[in-house]
């Protein structure tokens, strides 16, 4: 396919009502996601379960993901959020005290701090977190930080808020010349912005079905390449992370176990099969129709959506659109006092009012107005919005 398909949005049915700009808190499901869910759900009501079937669904989802990334089935293992995926990794990395981990927690979403913290404090590693430089991530004082101590890496491929791209390659190819594993919560791309690990030199990558990849809550995927994985021991291990061949996932293995080939050792316990069914139907539709596709169609819109809000004269975090944005537009002036969802600045909270009265949903993320594209959104999605911000602009300036 070499678009996003016309009628896409009609495959997800909340996009009649209103305009949808909250992806980077929760995306929205397709039908076929829907639909597949509810056959799942039919077959445990009537007891026509297929274990088999269940089984099928987790590694074509498996399968999917890997797909979706450039990786291989072997080097995805199945969790339950971005937050399990990024432990798995942190826990499993050899540390000793006065080892480090290079970060930048100021543009991190806060479960991507705290693994490392607990590290700290349980084995004695440092914690070098360097200071965002204007909301972007520092890669060359990332990558000056870096000694012969340091162990890891971990980023966001685009933050939360405001939503900036890393350059990841920059630092995956410091991190592979010196052996450090660059790991990536990557929840805000997945499934919007292309993204090719080997090309990129990512060795671990977390994200969730939630938002970008159409999915359910309680699901995840955690990448980590195999040449990384083969070194690694899990510290948490269960059934699906031992390597018995194809007896049952009943029966017990002897004293000398072996580890399942690479990621898929950090595969614990049983599976999300609801969440499992409904990332194969999605991860189906998205590679149908192809991340480049998907991210060249939706960054356009984000960036006829910056350019639109900068002419009406409102402070669009990052300015003029370029090669550090992607599918996320904020607008504001970051205020940490401000809270979840909410901002401390009254023209931003005025102009909030008046999108939602007009609509729109969107999210509010350290003070700032965050407007989340996918590939359900489209040209007259952004001419609302511009529309609605061009009649508050009026009124603020004819009060004023």
């Amino acid at each position: 396919m070499t678009g996003v398909p016309k009628d896409i949005r009609d495959r997800f049915p909340a996009t009649r009502d209103g305009v949808y700009l909250a992806t980077s808190a929760r995306g929205l499901i397709p039908q076929e996601v829907h639909h597949a869910v509810a056959a799942d759900l039919d077959a445990r009501l009537n007891g026509t379960t297929d274990k088999a079937e269940m089984f099928a669904a987790v590694e074509n989802a498996r399968a999917g993901l890997a797909r979706l990334i450039n990786a291989e089935p072997d080097e995805i293992a199945i969790t339950k959020n971005v937050s399990e995926g990024l432990n798995a990794i942190a826990s499993a990395l050899p540390w000793a005290a006065g080892d480090n981990v290079v970060m930048c927690s100021e543009i991190e979403h806060p479960n991507n701090l705290y693994p490392w913290l607990n590290l700290r404090a349980r084995l004695g590693i440092e914690v070098r977190d360097l200071p965002a430089d204007g909301g972007h991530v520092p890669v060359d004082r990332m990558v000056e930080a870096m000694d012969e101590r340091t162990r890891a890496v971990t980023i966001a491929s685009m933050s939360f808020t405001p939503g900036f791209r890393t350059d990841l390659a920059t630092l995956g190819r410091a991190c592979r010349e010196r052996g450090i594993f660059l790991l990536v919560d990557a929840v805000q791309s997945t499934g919007i912005l292309h993204t090719d690990v080997e090309a990129l030199g990512i060795d671990g990558l977390a994200t969730s079905t939630s938002k970008g990849l159409l999915g359910l809550y309680g699901m995840g995927f955690l990448y980590c390449r195999r040449a990384w994985a083969e070194k690694l021991t899990p510290v948490y291990l269960a059934r699906f992370g031992v390597d018995l061949g194809d007896i049952s996932e009943a029966e017990k293995g002897g004293d000398n176990y072996r580890l399942m080939p690479g990621a898929r050792r950090f595969d614990v316990g049983n599976y999300n099969y609801p969440g499992a069914v409904a990332a194969e139907a999605a991860l189906d539709l998205l590679n149908g129709i192809g991340t480049e596709a998907i991210e060249a169609y939706v960054v356009d819109l984000a960036h006829r959506l910056a350019r639109g809000l900068l002419d009406l004269g409102l402070p669009v975090v990052g300015g003029a659109p370029g090669a550090h944005t992607g599918s996320i537009v904020c607008l504001g002036r970051r205020g940490e006092a401000a809270g979840h969802g909410k901002t401390d600045d009254p023209e931003m909270a005025s102009l909030a009012a008046h999108l939602e009265a007009g609509g729109v949903a969107f999210t509010i993320r350290l003070g700032l107005l965050r407007f989340a594209l996918h590939l359900y959104n489209t040209a007259n999605d952004v001419e609302r919005v511009l529309e609605l911000a061009a009649e508050w602009v009026e009124g603020r300036d004819k009060a004023a």
